[in-house]
């Protein structure tokens, strides 16, 4: 059993998938900060309640720039799980995925929910195949789980392009059975720290949505459950960063004595979404140059007397120290050539600390991008 109480499967048919969650717990949901908003969003935010029966998703549409119709739609998902459940609507929470400004095929969907339905089951197999339902142009389904103490998380997503951070199209769900106080605060935390530090493209999603459902049966320690959230979440980021469309490389942004946090956050967004940081880093070039000129645009507060440095499972190499560049370019093009590096920043302004993560940027990004709707 993954997680008392939860049910779950899913079904992908050529770009069409959908999947089912069954669960029965408090809810506490994140959603995009896109100014335009898809109507499952929108259905959520103004008719789920606090608590949840279950989550329908559909994958290869998704049912966003489709007016009132698609409202409707996102409503007639949630009355298809509601009724099997013998729930109202407003326990039912929705999330699509896909092509953005096209109407969904409810005959479809509802033909492949009622199959899923009626394989739901409570075992790793019915989780697989629920997050391999949910994907677009993932390369692999995404699944990290914890157990300590009595306690299980679950947590699984899916993105590859279209991930910015702003809740960095990515959707993740997440079931526990932990009891603590202050779980929406936990919560938000540990959404901060993990999808909204996430950048593969700069494009922030219409429909980025995350859910955490707990049924509440075992109590833990609040920090203790604060710090294995975060370590699925950032997992799940992780993994979203990896499998970026066409990304050979993941990134980590490290940044340090900035003046406070903020402007550190602000310094690692930018080195992780610059587009000539993303593709020196896929062309294993250490062209310093760019990361010191994504630094400075950044808006913090920041002045040349910056350090550098690259890390990776092969070493590191420090090419400037307090605004001296130092060099050991080829020993760094060593470095660079792994699956996973570090960009380590100090800026020597103060105490703040933050961390993003992005991926390289490929030929294979234009490719898959350039055709996407056909």
């Amino acid at each position: 059993m993954v997680i008392n109480g939860l049910k779950c499967y899913g079904i992908k048919r050529g770009k069409t998938g959908v999947g089912i969650a069954v669960i029965r717990g408090k809810i506490f949901a994140a959603y995009t900060k896109n100014k335009i908003k898809a109507a499952p969003v929108v259905f959520n935010q103004r008719n789920l309640g606090e608590e949840v029966c279950g989550i329908i998703v559909n994958s290869g549409n998704a049912n966003a720039y489709t007016g009132s119709k698609g409202i409707e739609n996102a409503r007639r998902m949630a009355e298809f799980l509601a009724k099997r459940l013998g729930c109202g609507i407003d326990k039912i929470a929705v999330a699509s995925t896909g092509v953005i400004g096209r109407q969904l095929d409810l005959e479809e969907i509802e033909s492949l929910a009622e199959e899923v339905f009626k394989n739901l089951g409570d075992d790793m197999k019915s989780l697989e195949a629920f997050a391999k339902s949910i994907t677009t142009t993932d390369r692999f389904p995404k699944i990290s789980v914890k157990e300590f103490n009595g306690v299980k998380i679950v947590g699984v997503a899916k993105g590859a392009g279209m991930i910015a951070p702003n809740m960095a199209t990515m959707l993740a769900f997440a079931f526990t059975n932990a009891k603590v106080d202050g779980m929406k605060e936990i919560f938000r935390e540990a959404v901060d720290l993990s999808f909204n530090r996430l950048v593969v493209d700069g494009d922030t999603s219409t429909n980025d949505t995350v859910f955490l459902v707990t049924t509440e049966e075992k109590e833990v320690e609040k920090e203790i459950f604060r710090e294995k959230l975060l370590e699925v979440f950032l997992e799940l980021a992780e993994m979203i960063a990896k499998d970026g469309e066409g990304a050979t490389k993941v990134m980590w942004v490290d940044v340090r004595g900035a003046l406070n946090d903020e402007d550190a956050l602000k310094v690692a967004k930018s080195v992780a979404s610059s587009l000539l940081v993303k593709t020196a880093i896929f062309g294993n070039d250490p062209n310093f140059g760019r990361i010191i000129a994504a630094i400075g645009y950044s808006s913090a507060q920041v002045d040349e007397e910056i350090s550098l440095e690259i890390e990776s499972g092969k070493g590191s190499a420090k090419i400037v120290e307090k605004g001296e560049v130092i060099g050991n370019f080829e020993r760094a093009r060593e470095i660079m050539d792994s699956d996973k590096i570090v960009i380590r920043i100090d800026l020597h302004k103060g105490g703040g600390r933050a961390y993003a993560i992005g991926c390289d940027l490929t030929h294979d990004y234009v490719e898959l991008n350039s055709k996407y709707t056909t």
